[in-house]
């Protein structure tokens, strides 16, 4: 059904990256790691929220590779190296404590970001006429000592924060529920390769053997990729960080996120958008994923955002695309089209996935000695019933469901069970198959938007109420990554029971304490003075917009062109067997259509360094193994990098501020 020797070879490739990274699982939550969680909590986590609203970065990937090898280089010299599981597990803790909330608005520190966020909009300007609609539930009403104070530690915030406690206990409920019941039916059935999946696993192990004294090929190349990633994060990330703390302007030795060149074509070319990223992550990134996806994808996002943009703005099919920039080019072309196509695209991907999916199952009744297809999990690793992960799935869905029932009811209430039963679900499958095929997930951006605004409520409810829009495709990656790392999947659950108090904790002191210092839209916080009165007055457009009588007019999603998608997918998937063309270059041409370009074509030129001359320097089996070491030690050294500057930049800027 789907070219199965080219994701045959594909997943062998994968697991070939990963040599010896899975010999036996062992547990991975430990004391140790324990100590780490606290560390990134309450230490890590508020710089991450001042970094956001200085600069609207996250901490990221530098907090991940500081903690490990901070707590790596402490337990070498007590004589007691971190294992690689115990290294994956730090590397997982510290990436959920740090996740980014709001990339946009550099929301960061946890789930109480999203309460501050609210209790800001509803005092801006641009609320002042839709405040009183805001329920009470969400946030406290303007005028509320509550807000007068700017303090959680108020009655008036009781029931917002219990919604929110409950809401992310049910969503943490429903990842890993309906992430391992993806894992188990991309990886163990469908054995797709998971491409990127390899790159924590072999920095891992790296960083294992080598606080263990032992000298492997993977210490060296991860030494060599982290000196690189030094360098690069040194001139990417650690300049304009710098010189913006010293001077109060950035210098960009190269422009973030990428150079933009669209204007130089808006008279022949209007809605195209053509730039180039510097970011040499991309580059690597190119390195790791199979050759025919990168292909595909590039071929994609150029088909898409530079040739069909202009097209589409002639036949009039992108009425919203009129200039202001890159971004709010892509939004709009998005919101007119692509949005749509992109749905129906992606439906293809899921028809697709089914039909394999019973195919597979066909060939384990057929062979019952065929262990590459069968369901059953291999020993140790810590597997749960599926009747188990299909409950807590049904638990977590049903739960949003008649918590939504409670907070909006008169919000039709068809439209969230089919987003939370029908909708997520297959939504999460499609993306969990891209990132198994591809090492890219899906975003359908103004979905929920669009949902509320055909429903037209009475109020501001639905807008708040937690609508079960979910896509947990991107867990079934993570349970690949711990399969990987030989840990078992009890740790991963042990982690989130861990995570799940402190990261509400310390969200909750620390988001507390940066609320009653100086408002959030004062000159000490550059990034939100300047981007959060502009997100504020967006989002109260798109809040006026659904209430009755309003006289904006938004109709992001377009049934024709879904069915267009749709179509037009399963035709190009017809194409691609006809002629016996690489079926992956299918997989990323689907993937490629929502991408920038000024990513892709990066990657592809990395993918062709990859294959045209580090695979005949190295050969194909030795650079197979080293391309996923290497990214990892980029990573490890451009996030040590930007952690330095960073914490620099904090300190001069906190210098600056005294009065002597």
């Amino acid at each position: 059904m789907e070219g199965p020797g080219e994701l045959t070879e594909a997943r062998k490739r994968a697991e070939e990256q990963a040599r010896d990274e899975a010999t036996e699982f062992r547990e991975g939550f430990t004391l140790r790691t324990m100590l780490g969680g606290l560390f990134v909590a309450f230490i890590m986590l508020p710089g991450g929220i001042l970094l956001g609203l200085v600069a609207g970065a996250g901490i990221g990937e530098a907090a991940e590779w500081v903690t490990i090898v901070l707590f790596a280089e402490v337990a070498r010299r007590s004589f007691r190296a971190l294992s690689k599981q115990e290294i994956y597990v730090l590397f997982y803790i510290a990436a959920g404590l740090t996740s980014v909330l709001a990339v946009e608005r550099g929301i960061a520190g946890g789930p109480f970001g999203e309460l501050i966020w609210r209790a800001y909009t509803i005092q801006t300007p641009a609320f002042e006429a839709i405040a009183d609609k805001v329920p009470s539930w969400a946030v406290p009403s303007v005028g509320s000592e509550a807000l007068q104070s700017r303090t959680f530690f108020d009655p008036a915030w009781a029931l917002p924060i219990l919604i929110l406690v409950t809401v992310e206990a049910l969503i943490r409920i429903g990842w890993i529920s309906m992430g391992y019941i993806l894992f188990r039916l991309t990886s163990d059935v469908e054995r797709l390769p998971f491409p990127l999946a390899p790159v924590a696993a072999s920095g891992a192990t790296a960083l294992a053997e080598a606080g263990a004294g032992k000298e492997s090929w993977r210490w060296g190349v991860f030494t060599t990729g982290a000196v690189v990633g030094m360098v690069a994060g040194f001139l990417y990330l650690a300049v304009p960080i710098l010189t913006g703390a010293i001077f109060g302007e950035g210098l960009q030795i190269f422009p973030i996120p990428f150079a933009d060149y669209s204007k130089a074509v808006e008279n022949i070319a209007p809605g195209a958008l053509i730039g180039i990223s510097f970011n040499l992550a991309n580059v690597l990134t190119g390195f790791v994923l199979p050759w025919h996806v990168v292909v595909g994808a590039t071929v994609g996002s150029v088909f898409a955002s530079i040739v069909m943009n202009p097209v589409l703005k002639a036949w009039g099919l992108l009425p919203s695309v009129t200039g202001g920039g890159p971004f709010i080019t892509k939004l709009a072309a998005d919101m007119d089209f692509w949005l749509s196509v992109g749905i129906g695209l992606n439906l293809a991907v899921a028809i697709l996935g089914i039909g394999l999916i019973v195919k597979a199952l066909r060939e384990v009744r057929a062979r019952r000695d065929l262990r590459g297809a069968t369901l059953a999990p291999p020993p140790g690793r810590g597997d749960f019933p599926i009747a188990w992960a299909i409950a807590g799935w049904a638990v977590s869905t049903i739960g949003l469901i008649l918590l939504c029932r409670w907070l909006v009811p008169d919000f039709p209430i068809g439209i969230v069970v089919f987003f939370g039963l029908v909708w997520s679900p297959i939504n999460s499958y499609i993306s969990a198959r891209m990132i198994g095929i591809t090492g890219r997930g899906l975003a359908f951006p103004m979905l929920r938007e669009s949902a509320i605004l055909s429903a037209k409520p009475r109020t501001l409810g639905p807008w708040y109420a937690p609508i079960p829009i979910y896509d947990y495709g991107w867990a079934a990656g993570r349970f690949r990554e711990v399969e990987l790392t030989g840990t078992r999947f009890t740790s991963l659950l042990k982690a989130e029971a861990f995570m799940f108090p402190i990261i509400l904790l310390a969200s909750l002191l620390f988001w507390n304490f940066f609320w009653q210092g100086q408002p959030f839209d004062g000159s000490q916080y550059p990034y939100a003075q300047r981007f959060w009165p502009i997100h504020a007055g967006a989002e109260a457009i798109w809040k006026q917009a659904s209430l009755p009588g309003s006289e904006f007019e938004v109709q992001p999603l377009k049934p024709s062109l879904v069915g267009v998608g749709l179509l037009g997918g399963l035709s190009l998937y017809g194409f691609f067997t006809l002629l016996k063309l690489p079926i992956l270059t299918f997989y990323g041409f689907i993937s490629g259509v929502g991408l920038w370009p000024a990513n892709t074509v990066p990657q592809f030129l990395g993918a062709w360094l990859g294959k045209r001359y580090f695979a005949k320097r190295y050969g194909l089996d030795t650079w197979t193994r080293y391309a996923p070491v290497l990214l990892a030690g980029f990573s490890c050294g451009s996030g040590l990098v930007a952690m330095l500057a960073i914490a620099f930049a904090l300190v001069l800027r906190a210098v600056n501020a005294l009065p002597y």
